[in-house]
């Protein structure tokens, strides 16, 4: 007997083949949501932290689909993460039971089922400051909200408007953005140091930043979780490049950190008042880097002031490649894996602790 099936009824047996097909693949949960809650995926925006492959195709300096970058992912492919292995998402994605990995928007091989689990649109290099993305020609998060949108229309297509508008209610959203903004538009480029002190300039951040919040609510997003800027004098390449002859931390970098860190939590703050059944969760990332840094036995590290990957010292993006000198044999001594960017165990050892204290913020 011949079945045929109407559009309306084959996406309702779609959405429910890919409901079932998600909570049977799903990785088991490692931290415990309240009773009766539940985080059907995690949506991912913001700069090279969270970006999972998006700047692979575009004429940019700010790329990593080649080794080293991505050694010890999984079968040592280099996804453009730019990281050894698994950066943020995945492990949050990881730590909440949904899936093993967040996938980038663009990735070409991208499937239906994907959707309904999370994606992250975030884009190496990127900032709050719409000035940031365009110095090294990456994408704006504008455009990752343009991008957002049309994953709606898509996750409609593949689940209908109804569960659509449950998945983008009950996900987790994250945002990880402004180091590019303080460490490279305003200090090494000196882009904006003419026109803006530091106090105007961490204004400019947040009142960006507020915005896009607000975008992201008004498209359905509840549940957003924003990280702080870094210690980002701290980092290698900045240590290097202002931090003396000794390679110190540049304090002046970590000053204009700690001052938008301080006016992005109270902007926060401000829109959880404003928007009552919406969660603006603050994710403090400065303090448990910083503390990383400056203790790195306590946590089984030994270098905490280069990166792996080559001298340790500059080497970021394209300078990170398989012809650099001397990369490190043992990455699970490092904190950083590029002169940016923390390897995989780095990112673990801060990732978990912090979902496990801002999780409950979330309901």
């Amino acid at each position: 007997m011949e079945l045929i099936f109407s559009s309306a009824s084959s996406t309702i047996l779609l959405s429910h083949l890919l409901v079932i097909s998600a909570l049977f693949c799903s990785t088991k949960a490692l931290v415990k949501l309240p009773p009766n809650e539940t985080v059907p995926a995690v949506i991912v925006f913001g700069d090279s932290i969270v970006d999972a492959g998006n700047n692979n195709d575009l004429q940019t300096l700010i790329r990593c689909n080649f080794l080293p970058y991505g050694q010890d992912f999984d079968g040592g492919l280099p996804t453009g993460r730019f990281c050894n292995g698994k950066i943020p998402s995945d492990l949050v994605a990881e730590e909440l039971g949904i899936k093993d990995t967040v996938p980038a928007y663009l990735d070409p091989t991208l499937k239906p089922q994907d959707l309904t689990t999370g994606v992250t649109f975030a884009s190496g290099g990127t900032g709050y400051d719409p000035l940031t993305p365009k110095l090294v020609s990456v994408i704006p998060l504008s455009d990752q909200l343009d991008h957002f949108k049309e994953y709606i229309g898509k996750l409609k297509d593949v689940v209908g408007e109804e569960r659509t508008n449950f998945i983008l209610a009950k996900s987790l959203f994250l945002v990880v953005a402004g180091s590019d903004d303080i460490a490279n538009t305003y200090f090494v480029l000196r882009a904006r140091k003419l026109q803006y002190d530091i106090p105007a300039y961490t204004d400019l951040m947040v009142n960006s930043a507020t915005n896009f919040f607000k975008e992201l609510y008004a498209l359905g997003a509840r549940r957003i979780g924003v990280f702080s800027a870094p210690p980002i004098g701290c980092v290698p390449s900045q240590r290097t490049l202002a931090g003396g002859i000794e390679r110190e931390c540049a304090e002046d970098y970590n000053v204009a950190a700690r001052l938008f860190n301080e006016k992005l939590s109270a902007a926060l703050n401000s829109l959880e008042t404003s928007m009552p059944d919406g969660k603006f969760v603050y994710i403090d990332i400065y303090n448990p880097l910083l503390d990383l840094t400056e203790n790195p036995q306590k946590y089984g590290f030994e270098v905490a002031n280069k990166g792996c990957c080559g001298t340790g010292n500059i080497e970021v993006a394209v300078l990170c490649n398989k012809l650099s000198p001397s990369t490190c044999t043992d990455v699970s001594k490092y904190i950083f894996w590029d002169s940016y960017h923390p390897t995989e165990k780095a990112y673990r050892a801060l990732v978990n602790p912090l979902l496990q204290k801002c999780v409950s913020k979330f309901f």
